[in-house]
């Protein structure tokens, strides 16, 4: 598929391993670009066998016993997913103008600008001559969206075969990396989760990552950073072995879905302005590097800077805070992901989870231990994996069994790596704490380090078990649900039509009039985080220092007193209601951490 830009001012990011995993086949016809994850080849190696099936295209099964296997699955996968979605904008521009049609969609679903406006001249032209004209011209303005493509930098487990490591290249995210790159996809691989050296280095393996003749690249890289400093270490780090980085998105440390990456009470907005200010300079600094790169390796040098993107993403629900990102911080696109699950025709989710997510309400919605990974994770309280989860302390059989493996990664107890969350780390760890390993701690110091065991859930595995239900692949599967907090604030199922238009500003808007802003919902969120990472310290169960906390002291307030300082152009009409909300979350502040008395 032809590289071009999206002409939706929106993406959907990458939810879980499963609830994107077949987004592209569901909206790139109508434009909008989503982006899939290659943590799990053996939902993707289901997933092809039952889109392949569906199509009437040929399915050949890659087995375990396959030489790189992991990697051979992506590949096909992916170029599956390429020909269905040529397939479908090809059947999408023969279609006809009438309503309900594949390409009056295409239109109707477009934002505010000259394609649209093109169309509705179309609409109201008489003359059956010049119709037909405009028709075939709007033809041939038809965009797919892109399929992009996610790797977790954190989960980079090491394989064996027949207990002889296989090598690093061999590793779950250099083998997915290759899976994107051998694919005939013209897209991005967004990376998530921090610098992973080795899997940097291994990008510039690959040609496609490195500008044609054109200077064009077909294969492009994202990365999904939570602050400019952050942009800058990895930007440089990739830029110096000759790859660009073509997009920034920016995600919230907390106000997110799925695994969460918190900062210094870093609140995004300041994040933003910063970027605002110095998002040439940026690659303005990283463009030598990369040239530089280029030159030693014998590739031919540019002589103007490539193009790069800075998109956002976490919270964003109503079309004010998408056009605040859009118009005042010069964002590019924005990431709207966690409302994109109560809509059916856009993501995988089983039936039973998608009423429970309609009536979740606060507290539904958690940020838990329950990554083996360790960072902390935004879980619905009441998935079928919390309840099996519970279900198993409570018949004394803590832990899960370990069905894929791709968070084995512990090594306190056994040589072998295995997962926190498995059911024999669970049992040597408990045993531990009561035989030794918890000695000289206080009752409830061991409390809240059992908690922390006994918190662990397979998210490997049931990640994929909502679109396992929903295509009947696997109907025993007892899903997680990774939904970050803002489903709190849709509260029934919408088409991909209205979801749309909730974006864009027309029509119902699919949230209360009342809900908190983005921004102070990020507030909230780091309060409650320090409030817990405060707890932990006075129980001396945490590594943190005391300047830790006076970092995120400072942060916060600075951020609140940015938000005050600039709330009319920021919060517009709602400014003196936010501005009391500012001020009650400043005295929460104060309250949790008093300011040091000076000496």
């Amino acid at each position: 598929m032809t590289s071009v830009e999206s002409p939706h001012s929106f993406y959907i990011p990458v939810m879980g391993t499963g609830f994107t995993i077949d987004t592209p086949l569901k909206v790139a016809r109508f434009g909008i670009t989503s982006v899939i994850s290659l943590v799990d080849d053996i939902l993707i190696e289901q997933m092809r066998k039952y889109h392949a099936e569906k199509s009437g295209e040929p399915y050949e099964p890659v087995s375990d016993r396959d030489d790189d296997s992991r990697a051979r699955r992506i590949t096909l996968y992916l170029d599956l997913l390429d020909r269905l979605v040529q397939r479908q904008v090809i059947a999408l521009k023969a279609a006809p103008f009438e309503p309900g049609s594949e390409i009056t969609r295409y239109f109707e679903l477009l934002p505010e600008g000259a394609t649209r406006s093109c169309y509705r001249t179309m609409l109201a032209e008489c003359d059956p001559g010049r119709k037909a004209s405009l028709q075939e011209h709007l033809r041939g303005l038809v965009v797919p969206g892109g399929i992009d493509v996610n790797i977790m930098t954190k989960s980079d487990k090491r394989n064996y075969c027949q207990g002889i490591d296989l090598g690093s290249e061999y590793s779950d995210a250099l083998a997915a990396l290759r899976g994107f790159a051998q694919s005939g996809l013209r897209s991005s691989v967004e990376f998530s989760a921090g610098l992973n050296q080795r899997l940097y280095t291994y990008v510039s393996r690959f040609d496609d990552f490195f500008p044609d003749e054109r200077g064009e690249l077909k294969k492009k890289v994202a990365l999904k950073v939570s602050d400019l400093r952050s942009a800058e270490i990895q930007g440089k780090f990739l830029a110096k072995r000759g790859v660009w980085i073509s997009e920034y998105r920016i995600e919230s440390g907390l106000n997110c879905g799925g695994h969460a990456f918190p900062t210094t009470g870093l609140l995004l907005g300041p994040v933003l302005e910063q970027l605002r200010q110095q998002k040439e300079s940026l690659a303005e600094t990283l463009f030598p590097l990369y040239n530089r790169a280029l030159s030693s390796e014998g590739r031919a040098t540019l002589t103007d800077c490539p193009p790069v993107r800075f998109t956002v993403q976490g919270g964003i629900g109503t079309s004010g805070e998408n056009e605040l990102m859009l118009r005042y911080y010069g964002m590019n696109r924005t990431g709207w992901g966690t409302p994109f699950l109560l809509v059916p025709e856009a993501t995988g989710l089983d039936e039973a989870h998608l009423r429970k997510l309609t009536a979740a309400g606060p507290g539904d919605v958690f940020l838990s231990e329950s990554s083996p990974l360790g960072p902390p994770f935004w879980n619905l309280r009441d998935s079928e994996s919390e309840r099996a989860r519970s279900e198993r302390i409570e018949a004394g059989e803590p832990g899960s069994h370990c069905f894929k493996g791709f968070s084995v990664i512990n090594t306190e107890f056994t040589e072998k790596p295995i997962c926190t969350a498995s059911r024999a780390y669970q049992r040597l760890k408990l045993e531990s704490l009561d035989n030794g390993g918890g000695e000289g701690l206080s009752p409830e110091q061991l409390t809240v380090l059992r908690r922390s065991v006994l918190a662990k859930s397979c998210i490997c595995h049931d990640l994929s078990g909502g679109v396992k239900k929903k295509y009947g692949i696997e109907p025993q599967a007892t899903p997680a649900v990774c939904c970050g907090p803002n489903i709190i604030n849709f509260s029934r199922l919408a088409s991909l039509r209205e979801m749309v238009d909730h974006i864009y500003g027309r029509g119902l808007s699919l949230t209360p009039q009342e809900r908190p802003h983005m921004f102070l919902r990020e507030a909230g969120l780091y309060l409650e985080y320090l409030r817990g990472e405060l707890e932990r310290f006075s129980l001396r169960v945490s590594s943190r220092k005391t300047e830790f906390f006076e970092e995120f002291r400072r942060n916060l307030l600075d951020g609140i007193e940015y938000y005050q300082s600039r709330a009319e152009v920021l919060f517009s009409h709602e400014r003196e209601r936010l501005g009391h909300e500012l001020e009650e979350l400043r005295r929460r502040l104060e309250r949790l951490m008093p300011e040091p008395a000076t000496a």
